[in-house]
């Protein structure tokens, strides 16, 4: 299987919101015909109306792919419209979060393929990175289509089992919004320094923005690019003993984070 396949037979996305209109943008700019394309959705955006994909309009008997995108608390109304689906010839992509494989296979059938990811919010901009679960039937052409259809929003990574998928969230599903939260906080401190508002945002923004694209295009690990710009009792080391304690720096405190987060995202699945 692979993209001739799916414009040939047809992908259906279930759910046009934020990712799965992100998805589309990225497969249609990718050469994707937008005839092959079947949108269900009930509240498509006037973006969606007039790319020209089928909407609300059915699906193919047995297309190639079938991406889920709709929120969790949709899915049971969702999962039953596609079940017709399930039987193998079908490869079944989720991006829903909490949605578990087995969850999927009481849907679809064992014997579908079902390929579970993990996105993040950067998706939107074509800088996300997405992880990449699938269940037996799911073969290695199968996740190499998945992972295509995941490029159209950035990066993807391949997990060895679905118990990942919670350590995954408190990385980097959840992990945008502890950015975020550094850029507000960086910036508030400038301000108590005795910049102005509007200046102290602008220099956290592109510092936080520039440091973690040097990070992904330099060959240097990050511990040494930190190295780098920490001149021995100089400024940077001043604030990075503040940093890195043991007991109150970001060491703990991320760990302690990414584990609330990764144990909250068990307690979802188990609900």
């Amino acid at each position: 299987m692979d993209m001739n396949d799916v414009a040939d037979r047809g992908l259906v996305l279930l759910g046009c919101g934020k990712m799965g209109s992100a998805l589309l943008d990225g497969w249609l700019k990718s050469g994707l015909p937008a005839g092959s394309v079947w949108i269900l959705d009930p509240n498509p955006s006037d973006w969606v109306r007039a790319t020209g994909c089928h909407i609300n309009d059915g699906t193919p008997e047995a297309p190639a792919v079938a991406l889920v995108a709709v929120k969790p608390q949709m899915m049971g109304d969702a999962l039953p419209a596609m079940a017709a689906l399930g039987g193998g010839k079908t490869l079944f992509v989720s991006v829903a979060a909490g949605t578990s494989l087995a969850r999927f296979e009481a849907a679809f059938g064992a014997d579908s393929p079902i390929v579970r990811t993990m996105p993040n919010t950067p998706a939107a901009i074509g800088r996300g990175i997405s992880a990449l679960v699938g269940n037996t039937a799911a073969t290695d052409d199968h996740l190499s289509l998945a992972e295509t259809l995941m490029n159209a929003v950035g990066q993807t990574v391949r997990l060895d089992d679905e118990a990942q998928i919670d350590a995954v969230t408190g990385v980097s599903g959840s992990g945008p919004a502890y950015v975020f939260h550094l850029i507000e906080t960086l910036a508030a401190a400038g301000v108590e320094q005795g910049l102005s508002e509007d200046v102290a945002m602008r220099l956290a923004k592109a510092t936080v923005g520039g440091a973690g694209q040097l990070a992904e295009d330099s060959d240097e690990d990050p511990a040494q690019l930190r190295r780098n710009v920490t001149s021995p009792n100089g400024t940077t080391q001043a604030a990075l003993e503040v940093l890195m304690d043991a007991e109150t720096g970001f060491p703990k405190l991320l760990s302690r984070a990414v584990t609330a987060a990764a144990d909250r995202g068990r307690e979802l699945s188990r609900d």
